[in-house]
């Protein structure tokens, strides 16, 4: 089974912070959801609460974990490129050749730590300037090594089918977008 955390901050964009957690744990990965605030109540940038599993504290390092993953959101993104212990976990979880994820405004994160470049990356518009050396993509999703990312809100699913599709295999990606109706909304998309 995959290991995953999932860091929030006050200011996480829900969307890009909920819905990987769904798709990853219908596909049967533990993920937990770590709050950065001293709080396990975390208030998103449209002020809906949502209860973390765990504060960061709790934490002597994320050594287990299969993917690291950071939702956008402003002050969110800001929140969590800025915290000293998410920088320290990103950073080893990328050096030990590791999954490591950021969506929206997060990819910044990987920017300021210095491992976006030479990368194909994606992110919000506007905020391509923060990926420091990466080549900007402009897709939903882009995937180069170890590194995933995701463009904005609307982007999530993709994102997170993406992440099950990495972790749980082809399989089970395939399975859940049909069961949850992707599959469907993306073939009337095509018409």
């Amino acid at each position: 089974m995959a290991k995953v955390y999932e860091f929030i901050s006050n200011g996480t964009e829900e969307v890009e912070a909920l819905i990987p957690v769904d798709v990853l744990r219908r596909a049967g990965a533990d993920v937990c959801i770590v709050s950065t605030t001293g709080d396990l109540e975390v208030t998103t940038a449209h002020n809906v609460r949502i209860i973390a599993d765990a504060l960061i504290e709790d934490f002597d390092g994320f050594d287990d974990a299969d993917l690291l993953m950071i939702p956008g959101g402003l002050p969110g993104a800001e929140n969590l490129c800025n915290h000293p212990l998410v920088r320290e976990a990103i950073k080893k979880q990328y050096d030990n050749g590791k999954l490591v994820s950021a969506i929206c405004a997060g990819p910044m994160i990987f920017g300021s730590l210095g491992i976006s470049k030479g990368k194909r990356c994606t992110c919000y518009p506007g905020f391509e300037d923060y990926l420091d050396g990466a080549t900007y993509t402009a897709e939903l999703v882009t995937v180069d090594g170890n590194m995933v990312t995701g463009e904005g809100p609307a982007a999530t699913f993709p994102y997170a089918f993406t992440l099950c599709e990495l972790l749980c295999g082809k399989t089970v990606s395939k399975s859940l977008q049909d069961g949850m109706m992707y599959t469907h909304l993306m073939e009337e998309a095509r018409k």
